[in-house]
């Protein structure tokens, strides 16, 4: 395990344990961990950074810039409501049976909202995996380019990719099963887009910094990241940003367990409109969880307190224990 905090500006991070069980490698501040749904986050940030360039509009329906949906409900789907959980009821994992890009634009061409837009939070891959590949197509390159050329490199992050190089291989944990078997992601329709990242402590560190100050990034860049945080809706404990997830602060810990428990991540949610939606709150506490088979990952930030931490590890601890740690270190921390 892999744990950074943030305080003030000043980045620490510790280590513990093994990468790879069968050489006993350490953990260091340069192992790469799969943070899985974590990865969300940069790929809002990608299609933030869009609008902001006006090479895209998150209030625009997706046939706007994906004709092959013209006349189709997906067609009619706002951008923002892929971000937010909202376009009307898609389930969380693409269907098995979907095996390719093409594949998948013909199934959505014939899928049939379940809810009105808007209406309900249901935490969906398929959505945020669409709005990074529609990001991509404005921007005229692939997710995994535009990721590694641009936005990763603009974030100053040295040590995150979606394609691991062999350079970096070394540092690859390996991630253990429930039954300690050793296990690494495997592609599929999407996964780029929706939990493709592999990063270290010290980059994802980085980047719940530059959440918490973007001051120091190209204004356009530090402009994206704050539009992440506008909050749009609430859904059962939380409230729902551009893929990121808030409370007001302080919080009780019972709350963020409850946000993001498995029930709110595989069970719909009634959401309800923020109008007009509220600007980034400096008294808030805003988190994302990320799981693979073999790894556990958890991001938050508070900033008001100027501080932040991340959680890797390289199996998939219980989601509440997680959260949970990160409350008594970011409480202890706050004081």
């Amino acid at each position: 395990m892999a744990v950074g905090v943030t305080v003030d500006g000043r980045a620490y991070v510790f280590t513990y344990g093994v990468a790879s069980k069968q050489s006993r490698r350490p953990v260091t501040s340069d192992t790469l961990f799969e943070i899985g749904s974590l990865s969300k986050t940069f790929t809002a940030t990608m299609a933030s950074w869009a609008q902001v360039r006006h090479r895209l509009s998150l209030a625009a329906p997706v046939d706007r810039y994906m004709s092959e949906f013209d006349g189709t409900a997906f067609g009619r789907v706002s951008l923002l409501s892929l971000g937010t959980h909202t376009p009307g009821g898609l389930p969380l994992q693409v269907p098995d049976q979907i095996t390719s890009d093409a594949e998948l634009m013909h199934w959505l061409a014939q899928w049939k909202p379940r809810y009105a837009m808007g209406t309900e939070r249901t935490y969906s891959n398929i959505g945020i995996g669409m709005l990074g590949l529609i990001t991509a197509k404005r921007m005229n390159e692939s997710f995994e380019s535009l990721a590694q050329t641009q936005l990763f490199p603009a974030l100053h992050l040295k040590h995150t990719f979606i394609d691991v190089p062999q350079s970096e291989r070394g540092n690859y944990a390996w991630g253990y099963t429930a039954k300690g078997e050793p296990v690494r992601m495997k592609p599929g329709v999407l996964w780029e887009e929706a939990y493709g990242v592999r990063t270290t402590a010290s980059d994802l560190l980085a980047f719940v910094q530059e959440n918490i100050d973007p001051a120091a990034l190209p204004s356009s860049l530090a402009q994206a990241i704050l539009a992440t945080h506008i909050a749009y809706s609430t859904a059962g404990a939380l409230t729902q940003d551009l893929i990121w997830e808030q409370y007001r602060y302080p919080v009780a810990l019972s709350s963020l367990q409850e946000g993001n428990s498995y029930k709110t991540i595989f069970n719909p949610l009634p959401a309800h409109v923020i109008e007009p939606p509220q600007a980034p709150q400096a008294d808030a506490w805003v988190n994302k969880t990320g799981s693979t088979r073999g790894f556990g990952a958890y991001a938050a930030f508070i900033p008001s307190k100027r501080i932040g931490i991340v959680l890797l590890a390289n199996t998939s601890y219980p989601i509440r224990d997680r959260v949970a740690t990160a409350y008594r270190i970011l409480s202890a921390l706050a004081r």
